[in-house]
């Protein structure tokens, strides 16, 4: 598990259909082979350790439905390190399971304040509420707005400095993982599943 709070960019050396291998500093520190490391938010395996770089497998499935395809080397990437059981809890729930992939459609600076415009895929979007969190490239985000099939996020100055946002550019994609809490909601309210009570009218009226 991770919270979409990113430690460190990180520098593609080399990336095939197979493989990636990247060059890193922080996320390596108490790394061993085995664990996991959310790169743009998909959550790979390490394989290969060195002094200042790590290499993973990339599967079939990943190259599919992943952002991580648009990569090449040179390409700079956002990495955490899976959530130790006594780590500080700074985000919101982040899987490392990308549901979709999203185009950006706008970059607007407001002061020192950034707002980005993605277009969503449907399946995705039912699942994305107002202020809710969504993690865009692994990064924990707030949804500002949501305007038809797209959303807005907004961008306080140092999540924008130290990630790959500042690199983003119009027409770009990335990898999208809304809120796992959204999904189990609408398990537990489906037709089939709902055996415990819990409905829509009561969880409007408790908050929610």
């Amino acid at each position: 598990m991770f919270t979409g709070i990113v430690e460190e960019l990180g520098k593609i050396q080399t990336i095939t259909e197979h493989k990636i291998k990247i060059q890193a500093k922080n996320v390596l520190e108490d790394t061993k082979i085995g664990d996991s490391i959310a790169v743009n938010g998909v959550c790979l395996t390490v394989c290969e350790i060195g002094k200042d770089f790590f290499v993973s497998d990339i599967s079939p499935e990943t190259v599919k439905i992943t952002a991580l395809r648009y990569l090449k080397e040179g390409s700079c990437v956002n990495l955490e390190r899976a959530l130790p059981v006594n780590g500080r809890f700074g985000g919101h729930i982040v899987s490392g399971h990308v549901d979709s992939i999203a185009k950006c459609m706008a970059i607007s600076k407001i002061n020192d304040f950034y707002n980005i415009k993605f277009n969503l895929e449907a399946e995705s979007l039912k699942y994305v509420v107002k202020k809710g969190s969504i993690a865009v490239n692994g990064i924990s985000l707030t949804v500002a707005e949501i305007i038809n099939s797209s959303i807005v996020v907004a961008v306080i100055p140092h999540t924008f400095e130290n990630t790959s946002l500042k690199l983003l550019k119009v027409d770009d994609y990335v990898n999208i993982e809304t809120d796992i809490l959204s999904k189990y909601v609408e398990k537990f309210l489906s037709t089939g599943d709902n055996k415990s009570g819990i409905s829509m009218e009561f969880l409007l009226e408790n908050g929610f």
